[in-house]
């Protein structure tokens, strides 16, 4: 799912109870991260609840970004399914020069989700930048 689908379904469904119950959904449909890669190395720290990202690099002319993530918490799964949809499969250049807490803003999470789970969306957005940076290091 793209951002400008991801926004119009978000501008759609109205009341935020009803976008929260979009994120959760997305968060259901994440494909589950395999048990081995929940370990300290994939933990993303500044957030509140357990979240691991682990990522593989898709070989191609550009090689491409896949993620794999997980959570305890049933919106923070609902944030990282939406930053995955939006920098999954895209080139690590493409990803490390982006603006991906634009669609933190874009979606108007900013007003409707907690201190904590800003700072979390951010640690994770963050996260996904280093390891595209990573990436670009390596080629």
């Amino acid at each position: 799912m793209e951002l400008d689908e991801l926004i119009e379904t978000f501008e759609f469904l109205g009341d935020w109870e009803e976008r929260y119950r979009f994120l959760i959904d997305l968060g259901r449909k994440l494909p589950p991260m395999p048990a081995e890669e929940h370990t300290e190395a994939n933990k993303v720290r500044g957030c509140m609840s357990q979240v691991w990202f682990a990522h593989s690099l898709r070989p191609g002319t550009p090689p491409t970004l896949e993620f794999r993530g997980d959570s305890d918490a049933h919106i923070v799964k609902g944030l990282i399914a939406l930053l995955f949809a939006v920098v999954s499969g895209k080139t690590p250049r493409e990803i490390a020069d982006s603006d991906i807490g634009e669609i933190f803003t874009r979606l108007g999470l900013e007003n409707h989700i907690t201190m904590n789970r800003r700072n979390g969306f951010y640690s994770m957005v963050e996260r996904i930048q280093n390891i595209a940076r990573q990436e670009l290091a390596r080629a």
